[in-house]
């Protein structure tokens, strides 16, 4: 008997050991994942996070090109990254991740990116102005 006929297979993939922090699309042709960081936030560092943690709930409705929403989701997590690990803010980090997490939304808060969804330059404006300052 050939086992592959008898044997039933999965629609989707099949772990054989502990498997946690991980994401997993198949059959897809557009697939938006995001993930949140809830580890310790540092002292005084709350707001940021707060700030931060609503732009990616929020990002997967904004209407954001592919590679707009990928870009800003990666600067959102580079900055969560940079208050929630075990070793102290380094401020530097923290100014270089928010900076280029303001940058990722400046062209569609300006406008200059076209084809998106009505609202989302209001939303990318909102978002920058609630970042700035921080940090």
């Amino acid at each position: 008997m050939n086992e592959s006929q008898d044997t039933p297979r999965p629609d989707g993939p099949v772990f054989h050991g502990a498997v946690s922090h991980s994401q997993f699309a198949w059959n897809n042709e557009t697939v938006t994942q995001n993930q949140q960081s809830n580890g310790t936030v540092a002292p005084g560092y709350e707001t940021v996070a707060e700030r931060v943690n609503e732009l990616l709930r929020q990002l997967p409705r904004a209407g954001l090109a592919e590679r707009d929403r990928q870009d800003t989701q990666e600067a959102a997590e580079e900055v969560l990254a940079a208050i929630t690990g075990e070793e102290p803010v380094e401020e530097g980090r923290l100014r270089r991740a928010l900076t280029t997490l303001r940058g990722a939304l400046a062209p569609v808060a300006t406008g200059v990116v076209a084809g998106t969804a009505a609202g989302t330059q209001e939303w990318a404006l909102a978002a920058i102005g609630g970042l700035t300052g921080i940090g």
